[in-house]
């Protein structure tokens, strides 16, 4: 339905994976929507703007008549330590001037290591400099609404898949391969249960989040469909797509990271996550669901073939 009163609902970050799948689910259900990225492109059904979000003012033109902003901006993975603080702050102080509520597209990194589900209550144990990071931002916009300076709620995904999401780790490297004849390439064992969110259902949950006043000031986990082992998840893409299986994968371990990153800055950065992908990570997203009701999933069959589908139509 359309919004009440015409209020906007403002996406930066908006030609991103995430960002572009917020504006997709907004602009169904006949919001308001501003598409803020650096280009200015927006699809059908939004408005785009083009702003550079990291400065202040900038930001703060584009939330003009905002009643929600989205977060879902991020600078290039391995610039994120000198470049993604200043981006959130900025964002943060459009909310704060605007009196626009804040959702923050978050991921898990703040965690760092841990033994058993992932669940809200886990303390921010990152050890590496990216984890820090993240920590350090949920901890700043938290603070933001506990103070009173802005509404915010804060809407944690783990890997995520889908149609645009080529720069994951279960994007081009595994489907984009395996649609290609190739191994997908992967960072850690084939047999460990791994967490995967399909793009839609982010934006699905951010925007619940959004809608619902008894979110804000919290940490919530995006529900996803069930957990798949890596192999699992190729033997399906695969399967989908019609080539052949098993399909095996290129493995890169810890050492052939480190030495490949004296050449790729982005692979000496993958090391600090690969923890993720050598033991069981899997979400606990019963809270969202006890608070707001199942929110049901795209099963993976059904979202895979809708990324095959996508990237064959590329």
């Amino acid at each position: 339905m359309t919004d009440p009163g015409g209020s906007w609902h403002v996406v930066f970050g908006a030609t991103g994976a995430i960002g572009g799948a917020v504006v997709g689910e907004l602009a169904r259900a006949g919001r308001q929507v501003r598409a803020v990225s650096r280009s200015g492109r927006a699809p059908d059904g939004a408005q785009g703007l083009a702003a550079d979000a990291s400065d202040l003012a900038q930001a703060a033109r584009a939330v003009a008549g905002a009643s929600v902003i989205y977060h879902c901006a991020s600078p290039p993975y391995t610039q994120w330590p000198e470049l993604f603080p200043t981006l959130t702050g900025s964002i943060l102080g459009a909310a704060e001037s605007s009196g626009a509520k804040l959702v923050f597209a978050d991921n898990l990194y703040a965690y760092g290591p841990v033994d058993g589900p992932l669940r809200e209550d886990l303390p921010a144990a990152a050890r590496g400099r990216k984890g820090r990071i993240r920590a350090e931002m949920a901890a700043d916009l938290l603070a933001a609404h506990r103070e009173g300076r802005a509404r915010v709620v804060i809407g944690r995904a783990s890997d995520y898949y889908g149609p645009h999401g080529t720069g994951s780790t279960a994007g081009d490297t595994v489907f984009g391969r395996i649609l290609a004849g190739k191994k997908p390439q992967w960072t850690g064992h084939l047999d460990q249960p791994h967490t995967f969110h399909y793009l839609p259902d982010i934006a699905r949950g951010l925007v619940v989040l959004a809608d619902r006043r008894e979110a804000d000031g919290q940490v919530w986990h995006l529900p996803a469909a069930g957990p798949l082992t890596a192999q699992q998840f190729f033997d399906l893409i695969a399967t989908a797509a019609g080539q052949p299986v098993p399909v095996d994968a290129s493995i890169a371990s810890p050492a052939l990271l480190a030495v490949a990153g004296v050449f790729w800055p982005l692979l000496r950065e993958m090391r600090e996550t690969t923890y993720q992908f050598r033991a069981p990570f899997v979400i606990d997203a019963s809270k969202f669901e006890a608070a707001f009701g199942h929110l049901e999933p795209t099963a993976h069959l059904d979202a895979v073939r809708q990324t095959i589908a996508w990237y064959r139509s590329r």
